[in-house]
């Protein structure tokens, strides 16, 4: 098992069915934190460590703004034709600070993902990938990601925890054509706390839908 504390300054976790107004979720789904260790491995298939588990936990509230952008939607086949681009409102995160625990559940790939991203801490010039690390949006930068020890005691925790009456839905999996593969499960952010070990109800396993 591993665990990374992650820092990102600005970010939006568009909730998956926002459409004009483009809200956020209050914290990053288990699907984007997944896509973003397997970008940070430089790995391209999102199979590959499919069967791998993933905890998070909030370091601290971040605080929310709205914004006016300009989105892109394919109206027209012309890709800059005028109507395929209008302004809309959007949510974004300032200040995400999270720690995300890894561990191999059923991943069977050699090396396991904690393994390759423990060597990608270690040995970063041995990793070979494209682009800047980002958690969402592509504009959406990390600005640091911090490998802690396995008896971590700090901050206080605020865990997402699986209820099935939980207030939040996110996906663990995104079917990126159409949306009938998508995996959905419901979660609860917890009450900061010194717990500093995950719940047994915080793990989720990261399976496609195949």
């Amino acid at each position: 098992m591993i665990s990374l504390e992650v820092e990102v300054p600005i970010a939006c976790f568009r909730v998956s069915r926002a459409r004009e107004y483009a809200e956020t979720y209050p914290v990053p789904p288990p699907a984007t934190v997944y896509g973003m260790l397997l970008s940070m491995v430089g790995e391209l298939d999102r199979y590959q460590h499919c069967g791998v588990k993933l905890a998070i936990a909030l370091l601290s509230e971040p605080e929310k703004s709205t914004v006016i952008r300009t989105f892109r939607r394919f109206k027209n086949k012309e890709i800059f034709h005028p109507t395929n681009a209008r302004p809309d409102y959007q949510e974004l995160l300032s200040d995400i600070r999270f720690v995300v625990w890894v561990a191999s559940g059923t991943d069977a790939a050699q090396p396991r993902l904690s393994e390759r991203l423990r060597d990608a801490i270690a040995n970063p010039e041995t990793v070979n990938r494209f682009g800047g690390l980002s958690l969402g949006e592509s504009r959406d930068l990390i600005n640091a990601i911090n490998l802690l020890p396995e008896n971590y005691h700090g901050e206080s925790l605020q865990w997402l925890v699986q209820q099935e009456d939980g207030l939040l839905t996110l996906p663990s999996w995104v079917d990126h054509v159409g949306s009938q593969g998508t995996r959905w499960a419901r979660f609860q952010l917890l009450s900061p706390s010194d717990v500093s070990e995950p719940p047994e109800n915080a793990w989720i396993e990261i399976q496609s839908s195949c």
